[in-house]
C-alpha cells in the first residue's frame, strides 16, 4: 500500500492558498489511488514542541521524534503546504523538521528519505520569483531545498502559487489577473504532479 505523508502548515484553517492547493493534490491523488493511504498532520492546528536539548541529545530514541522519523521513512511521497510568513516557512514547519531531521539516523544519501518524492506548496502573498524586486527575499523555496535534499537527500519539486494577496490588497489590484493565473495553474500543477507519482508507485 503506497503511503502519502501530507503535512500543512498555515495558520488560517480556511481561506489559505497553500491549503486549497495541497488538497486538490490530495484528491487527484486518492482519484488515482483510492487502495493508499493518507497520514495528515496538521501543523498548525497540532504544532509540534520546538526542539530542546533533551530530545536533540537522545536523537531518534526520543519518542517523538522516533516516530515522526518513523512516519517520513514510512511514507513513499510527501507533500508539504509551506506558505510564506515574513519571508520565510511557518515556525511550525520548522519545528517539524528540526525534530524529524536526526543526523546519523535519517540524513545522508543513504538514508531512508534520499531519492523520496517531495512536493511543497509554497504559496505566497507577493512575487519572489528570479527578476522580481523582491527576489533575495525569498527564503521559503531557498531554505527548504537545501534542508530537503542537502540533509535528506530527498527528490524535491516546488509548486509556486503568488500574489495572493492581490484580491484583498488595493495597492496590488491591477495584479489581480496575473494572480488568478498563478492560482489556476497551482491547481493544475498539483493535480498532475499527484497522477505522474500515483502513476510512478503504480508501475
Amino acid at each position: 500500500m503506497t503511503t502519502l505523508l501530507h503535512l500543512d502548515s498555515a495558520v488560517f484553517p480556511h481561506g489559505s492558498t497553500s491549503r486549497d492547493v495541497t488538497a486538490a493534490f490530495v484528491t487527484a491523488w486518492r482519484e488515482q489511488h483510492p487502495e493508499g493511504r493518507v497520514v495528515y498532520r496538521d501543523l498548525a492546528a497540532d504544532p509540534l514542541p520546538h526542539l530542546d536539548a533533551s530530545s536533540a541529545a537522545a536523537g531518534a530514541d526520543d519518542a517523538l521524534r522516533g516516530e515522526l522519523a518513523a512516519e517520513l521513512a514510512d511514507a513513499d511521497a510527501v507533500l508539504i503546504g509551506a506558505p510564506m510568513y515574513n519571508f520565510s516557512i511557518p515556525s511550525t514547519l520548522k519545528a517539524w523538521l528540526d525534530q524529524v531531521i536526526i543526523v546519523g539516523h535519517n540524513s545522508g544519501p543513504d538514508g531512508p528519505v534520499a531519492g523520496k518524492p517531495v512536493t511543497v506548496v509554497a504559496s505566497r502573498g507577493g512575487s519572489y520569483a528570479p527578476g522580481t524586486p523582491r527576489e533575495d527575499f525569498e527564503f521559503v523555496q531557498n531554505y527548504l531545498e537545501k534542508v530537503l535534499t542537502g540533509m535528506l537527500g530527498a527528490e524535491v519539486d516546488f509548486i509556486v502559487p503568488e500574489l495572493t494577496l492581490a484580491r484583498s490588497q488595493p495597492s496590488m489590484a491591477e495584479l489581480i489577473p496575473l494572480a488568478d493565473a498563478s492560482r489556476a495553474q497551482a491547481f493544475t500543477d498539483a493535480a498532475e504532479k499527484a497522477k505522474a507519482l500515483a502513476a510512478r508507485f503504480a508501475a
